[in-house]
Formats: structure tokens, sequence, C-alpha cells
């Protein structure tokens, strides 16, 4: 495959920085006067800062001679850090890539490194490496992963990654790591291809992410043998310890579902470690309200509020980022032939951005949104609303399996014995179980059973927001279930509730039915509706939305349901199929 762009700036353009500094050219922007964090020297320094267009030219004390296309800006009282990055983003979790990148720029995150399993299980390759092409012309910059496995049993899994698409992901230049490694248990149990395309990945010089949740110091050494350069999955300070051991980068995680930063670096400091240089932070793929507080510059004021000093702070939100990546030649300071992303705060202490320049562009200035994100015609690049072309009837509402799945929590599902009557058109009140259907988003099979701990009162739920797309129903009642996919037919994917004959609930995710196109701001007022919803009718567990997303999982014990059956994690193995409809 012909890479898309083999350099970030043609010969015109390096000829043209340099006529900058040769008097020939002005600059588009000047910072004057600029106390900013120099990462070479590790100290603020006050300099002149001379952009061109989307790069820094210039880092000194020279003023340039030509001024008469610039825009001068004085920045005494301001201090400049580097855009932050974002190394660990999952941009389908309702929002999308280009909503979540124009929100995040508003709080100082302009680089964002991209899950792009959506993309993989739900698109063609060219339309999704055109969309790619699209993002590169917003303000803030998107690099993408490359995923190895669907992180669930699905159907044609060797098509959807074969070995040519995996091979074109990975030599993408837009890719900047292969993972994240949720499917490392096959690899330790001798997956040769995903070992090959590991080989690959690094053999291009790009990273290795992985998902290692409670490994074992032994596991971590094996992994690392095989390939692993990152791990997000520390949960306490020894965990933090162990990866650092073994040679790991550590992303510290504050997420809606694992908000740890907080007791990570308690913990870390409790042992003793106080160097930071291995060390990169993320929010892991968090829903919408929890950005509320911001993303990760809200890290780096919990870093600094637990005692980590201010550059390294800032340190782990931008420059070791940048150099874990191989990308610091253009990322992560404020130096000289970098892109020009520099969030300018009121102090140190306060890393949420007043004013922040993206590729040379203001995004935001003197704290009101600029509004720089020019909207994408989603159509184009094959995001278009669910077609529903099929009927679901009294016929597929079927539930006679012997045993169900009950929610441990959020995440965590277990097989349990299912006492109750369940062939009835509705399920009493007086307990947390629901009838449970996925079903195929294009007709063809169906998979229903019990489900317990998720609401007591739910009538019914339909939810096309899901791990790979398919359409999961939830409910008490079997009619109001039809009732609400009936509606989510209507409005071209989403999640919609039925209760007493009525829609009381609705969120439109009209692109693929996994997202919605309206910006962050909208969303999270929805999102907090729904959720708000959902804890009235008795869900008592962290967040619905992972509920949702996470029910065909295979990287979480123990009972999925995907597209090939009710799945058993701990012996890989179809405990029930699929029915065919």
């Amino acid at each position: 495959m012909v890479l898309e762009q083999r350099y970030r700036w043609k010969n015109r353009h390096l000829r043209e920085h340099v006529s900058v500094l040769d008097g020939k050219l002005s600059p588009t922007i000047l910072l004057k006067d600029a106390r900013y964090l120099n990462q070479a020297l590790r100290k603020w320094i006050t300099a002149n800062i001379w952009i061109y267009g989307d790069r820094i030219v210039y880092v000194g004390e020279k003023l340039p001679e030509k001024i008469e296309q610039c825009e001068v800006v004085d920045c005494t009282g301001l201090t400049l850090v580097p855009g932050y990055i974002e190394p660990h983003a999952h941009p389908f979790q309702l929002y999308n890539p280009h909503s979540l990148a124009s929100y995040a720029s508003q709080f100082g995150t302009t680089t964002l490194i991209n899950d792009n399993m959506v993309l993989a299980l739900q698109q063609d390759k060219k339309k999704a490496f055109s969309f790619l092409k699209e993002m590169r012309n917003m303000p803030a910059t998107t690099y993408w992963w490359c995923r190895f496995d669907a992180q669930t049993e699905i159907q044609h899994e060797e098509s959807v990654f074969s070995h040519g698409n995996v091979k074109s992901w990975l030599e993408h230049d837009a890719v900047l790591q292969g993972g994240e490694l949720t499917g490392w248990p096959k690899l330790l149990d001798g997956d040769d291809m995903m070992l090959h395309w590991i080989q690959e990945t690094k053999r291009m010089r790009k990273k290795i992410e992985g998902h290692f949740p409670g490994a074992s110091e032994k596991t971590l050494a094996k992994l690392m043998l095989l390939g692993a350069d990152c791990d997000h999955e520390s949960m306490t300070g020894k965990d933090v310890y162990n990866r650092l051991l073994q040679g790991y980068t550590v992303s510290l995680r504050y997420s809606s579902i694992r908000p740890d930063l907080p007791v990570l670096l308690d913990e870390m400091h409790e042992i003793g470690i106080d160097q930071y240089d291995r060390m990169i932070f993320t929010t892991d793929g968090s829903f919408s309200s929890f950005y509320e507080q911001g993303i990760i510059d809200h890290m780096i004021r919990i870093a600094i509020d637990k005692g980590v000093p201010d550059i390294d702070a800032y340190n782990m939100a931008t420059i070791n980022v940048a150099r874990h990546y191989g990308i610091d030649y253009l990322h992560g300071s404020i130096a000289t032939g970098r892109v020009a992303n520099i969030n300018f705060l009121s102090d140190e202490k306060e890393p949420t951005p007043l004013s922040v320049i993206a590729k040379g562009e203001w995004v935001k200035r003197d704290g009101e949104n600029l509004h720089a994100y020019k909207p994408v015609e989603w159509e184009e690049y094959g995001f278009e609303p669910l077609g529903i072309d099929w009927d679901l009837t009294a016929d597929d509402m079927q539930f006679s399996m012997p045993f169900g799945i009950k929610l441990e929590n959020a995440v965590i599902t277990k097989p349990y014995s299912i006492t109750i009557d369940v062939s009835s058109e509705e399920l009493e009140k007086d307990h947390d179980e629901c009838f449970f259907m996925l079903v195929d988003r294009n007709g063809h099979w169906r998979i229903n059973t019990i489900l317990k701990g998720f609401s007591k009162s739910l009538d019914g739920m339909a939810s096309s927001f899901s791990n790979t797309g398919d359409i999961i129903l939830i409910g008490k009642s079997k009619q109001e279930m039809l009732n609400a996919f009936n509606r989510l037919k209507q409005i071209g994917g989403g999640i919609v509730i039925s209760e007493g004959g009525r829609i009381v609930q609705e969120m439109e995710l009209r692109l693929k039915g996994v997202m919605s196109h309206k910006n962050v701001e909208e969303l999270m007022e929805e999102e907090k509706q729904l959720v708000h919803y959902l804890r009235d009718q008795g869900y008592r567990h962290e967040d619905p939305m992972y509920t949702l997303l996470f029910f065909s999982s295979t990287h979480l014990p123990y009972i999925r349901i995907t597209q090939q059956g009710m799945y058993d994690v701990m012996n890989k193995t179809v405990l029930f199929p699929t029915i065919m409809r």
C-alpha cells in the first residue's frame, strides 16, 4: 500500500520555514516574552516563539525582521506548555472521533492516539482510510492503533482481521502502534499469527500496547519478551513497580470505570517511586459525562495535588508520550521544528488552558471556544444511519435457556441457574432478572437468555450501541422490548427505552448506530438523563454504558454473549450457539 502522506511537510514548505528565519517571509504568529516549559533544561524560561502555518520555526531571544502578516501576542503573565497528548483514546464511546477531538482541544489535549476497532469491524478498508485522511484536516492531530483481534468471538473473524487487512493498517503512516493486546492469552497459548503481526509492528519501529490486568511478574516478563512496550492496566502502586521493573512504559489511568490515578500515585510514593520519565497518562475511553472536569489536564492537576513535581506532571502528558512513540521530533515540546500545539495557562498550577493553539490555529482564546472544527460529511465515509429492513416478532422472544448471566459489576458477568418462570410475556418486578437478547444487526441470528443484576423495573430497552454494533434488547416486558426495537429502527440506531407503551428515553446514534453526530456537550446531557433513568430502574453498578459495550467482550471473565453464542471465556468454548433466524 502506498503511504498516504510520506512527509508531513513537503520540500517547498521546509524552504518557506527557513525563509522566515532569513527575514524573507513573515511568521504567522509571534508569541513575545513567553514563559514556557523547556523540557531539555527542565526549566521555565522566557523566549520569543515564532510560528509559521502549523509549525514552530524558532524559539529564542531573536525577533523576526518581517511582521507584516504576523499576529503579535504579548504573553506577559502567561505560562506556556505543549499541547497534551491522550495516548489511549477509544473515540467511539457514543461520541465520535471528530467531536471528541474538538471537545478535548478546549481542555488542551490536542493530539489523540485512537483505537481503530469500530473502523476495523464496521467499515471497509478504503472508506476507513479516507476517513483517516479527512481527520487530518482538523486542528487536533489524530493517530491510530491497529487491532489484531475483535476482543470478542465474531463470525468471519479471519476475513475481518485477515493478514492483508492488518498489514495495511500497520503500514499506514497514521498508525503508531499495534494493540491493545486484549487477546494476550491466545498469544501466550501459541497464536503465531498474532506474534507475526507483533514482529511486523516492531520491524516498522512502531509500539505494542498491552492490556494486562492482574498479570503476574512472570507473565509481564513473557509479554515483554514477545514484544509488548506499554501497559495501562496498573491498579496498584505494586503493579506500576512490577511493570517498570520489566522495562515497560507505564500508562497511569484515570477513567470513568477505573479512576485509579490518585490511589496509584499515593501507593507509588509510599513504595518510593519518585521518577516519572517512563510514565504517561490516559483516560482510557471514558464516557462523555466523565470529561466534564477535563481530560488530560485534569490528570495533571491530580498529579500536582499528589506531590508530583510540576514539570514531571506536564512531561507525563507531553514529551514522555511523544518519546515513547518516537514522535518527539513533531510533538510534546515547545521547540523549533515542532507542530505548533501550545497551551496558554494562568500559571503552572492550573493545567486547564485559557487559550489553545492547535496546528498553528487558535481553537480557544481567552476562555472562548472559537468553533474551529468544520463539520464532517459523515455519509461520504460510510457512517450512515442503520438501515434495519427486517422485523422482530413474538417468535423471536423465546427465553428457554437453562442458565443466564449475572452482572457481578458493570462489566464482569458470571453464569447463574435460572429458577424463575420465563415463559410469560412479562417478568415480575420484585427481582432483578430481565429478558436479554443479542440479535445480529442484519437480522441473521439471535441469542436469548436471562440477565440478572441489571434492573428491577426496566420495561424494555433496545440498543445498537455494543462492542460489535449488533443489537441488545433488555427488559421485563417482551412487548416493550419490541416497541423499543421498532423505534430504534425508525431513528437509524441508538438507545431507546419503552415504558407503558410509549418511548420515554431516546438517544439517537445515527453514525452506524454506535455514535452520535452531536457535540460532546449535548451528548453529555443525553447520557446523564439516560443513566439517571436506568439508576431509577434499579441499575446499581458504575456505568451502564460500559455494561452495554462489554457484554460481548471476551477479554473479560467469565460468560459473554457473542456473535457465536454464549461463550465461556476461561475454557474458550461456545456453550450455546446463536440461533439462525
